[in-house]
């Protein structure tokens, strides 16, 4: 799940952190969880996209505008903030996440407005930690909780685990994606089962049960919400 690749200090940030979460769920669940990883080489994420938009619930106008988001907001950021914060950002269907750490009440504004100018955003959901500098140990430990997420989720036979972003901070968890209040309901709930979960943020768009059935239909004409 991420997209971060801001990295505003030497030693662990963001990017280093979403290498360990691929590697990590590699080892736990295969190969194929590495679509969801961000920070890509571009050329492998041009070619990942044509195979995950098939399952995407998202339009492909809104994917291609989620990877433009993330790569603007963290240019920005990088002018924005002072040095020595970690800032990730991941958006989903336009709606940002921000997660990290920054040092005061004032960076967590600026990290916010820096990314509010960013075109086409929708929302800014800020989690930003102020004044809290995770230690190696921790952040290892929230990309091998991000990849146990993700395995239960496709353990899960009543959900279809790639309709969810997973970002782990700090023992949290957040979840992102378009889904029915069903799916939404059942992802939390197994992500508040995996040891080591402190807690679970849904960030979700919902869709009726009749909207989800359009998509599924061939030739439909029905997007997901926010997806126009």
């Amino acid at each position: 799940m991420t997209n971060d690749c801001l990295m505003t200090k030497a030693g662990v940030g963001p990017a280093m952190k979403d290498w360990m979460v691929r590697g990590v769920a590699a080892l736990m669940i295969g190969a194929t969880l590495l679509a969801s990883s961000g920070c890509v080489p571009l050329v492998a994420a041009g070619a990942a996209v044509g195979g995950m938009a098939a399952i995407d619930r998202r339009s492909v106008g809104a994917q291609t505008e989620d990877q433009s988001i993330e790569l603007s907001a963290q240019s920005r950021l990088t002018s924005a903030i002072a040095k020595g914060q970690s800032v990730s950002v991941t958006s989903f269907n336009r709606k940002v996440l921000l997660s990290g750490f920054v040092n005061d009440d004032a960076q967590k504004e600026l990290a916010e407005k820096a990314v509010a100018g960013v075109q086409n955003v929708r929302s800014i959901h800020n989690e930003l930690q102020v004044g809290f500098k995770p230690s190696i140990a921790r952040s290892t430990s929230d990309a091998a909780l991000t990849a146990r997420v993700r395995a239960s989720l496709i353990e899960a036979r009543d959900l279809q685990s790639n309709i969810f972003k997973v970002v782990t901070e700090s023992g949290t968890v957040y979840l992102m994606g378009v889904v029915t209040q069903r799916e939404g309901d059942r992802g939390a709930q197994v992500a508040s089962m995996v040891p080591g979960v402190a807690r679970v943020v849904t960030l979700f768009e919902y869709l009726s049960e009749g909207e989800l059935i359009n998509l599924r239909t061939p030739n439909s004409r029905e997007t997901p919400p926010g997806a126009r």
